[in-house]
């Protein structure tokens, strides 16, 4: 087995499959700068080992696979904390999660909302323990994701169920998602990661230039939204330093309804 030392998530490696864990289950696995940052370094990390054949990604715990940025940080900071480059680098790691010439399976071992649910989304393949619930959480909280999380979310599920997610907020069980295609498959909570450990393991016996020529195929169709998604970062940074937004997120840490009207 191997193991990397990090802060925010863990990331071993166990017959040719990497796990790597949001660790932050105290915040529901919810991401800061720093967790983004090391969520990039271990991509790149299995992305470049040539023992690593697949990557499992999942949450501490199991309550949360991830609750997306950490609103409370948001809240009480105006940001998500320092970064490595100064800058939040989330759009990267939808990259690098896409990008990656190996396949990812997300094990959601809980929630997986807002940009937490953004991330299953782009993973390859899901598995999701019988109590997983999934959702959107954005325009609550003063947030939104106008590229992959919905455009892409839309080639998912289709058009009608991506737009309910994101309008009506409502979260959605495990079978829900499996028969809207959101998911792959469905197990107790205490199979989840030897059945995803066992996809990896499958997995790793098969061609790795014919699995990274495949990966590449599925997201060539759904690529373009990669511009969509650069706009809509850009414009997500500039609405996060307004008062709407600043109204979201300290609604969020002080457990209140948001009061949006002045904004109408």
């Amino acid at each position: 087995m191997t193991t990397v030392d990090y802060t925010d998530i863990r990331y071993t490696v166990t017959d040719r499959v990497a796990t790597i864990t949001i660790n932050r289950p105290e915040r529901m696995n919810s991401f800061r700068g720093r967790t983004v940052d090391e969520l990039i370094h271990a991509f790149k990390t299995a992305w470049a080992s040539r023992e690593v054949a697949c990557v499992i990604l999942t949450g501490a715990g199991d309550r949360a696979f991830c609750a997306g940025g950490d609103v409370k940080e948001r809240a009480e900071t105006g940001g998500y904390g320092e970064t490595e480059w100064g800058t939040f680098e989330i759009e990267r790691l939808h990259r690098m999660i896409r990008d990656i010439p190996k396949p990812v399976i997300a094990a959601v071992n809980g929630v997986a909302v807002g940009g937490g649910h953004v991330l299953h989304v782009l993973c390859d393949l899901t598995i999701a323990a019988e109590h997983a619930r999934f959702g959107q959480s954005g325009p609550r909280v003063g947030s939104f994701d106008a590229g992959f999380g919905s455009a892409y979310l839309a080639r998912v599920i289709g058009e009608k169920r991506a737009r309910q997610l994101w309008f009506l907020l409502e979260l959605i069980d495990a079978p829900t998602a499996l028969s809207w295609g959101l998911v792959n498959k469905v197990v107790p909570a205490e199979d989840l990661l030897t059945s995803a450990q066992d996809w990896g393991r499958q997995i790793a016996s098969y061609s790795p230039t014919a699995l990274r020529f495949l990966k590449h195929s599925f997201n060539a169709d759904s690529d373009h939204l990669g511009g969509l998604s650069h706009l809509a970062f850009d414009g997500l940074e500039l609405f996060s330093h307004t008062k709407e937004a600043a109204e979201g997120a300290q609604a969020f840490a002080e457990k209140r309804q948001p009061d949006f009207d002045p904004y109408r």
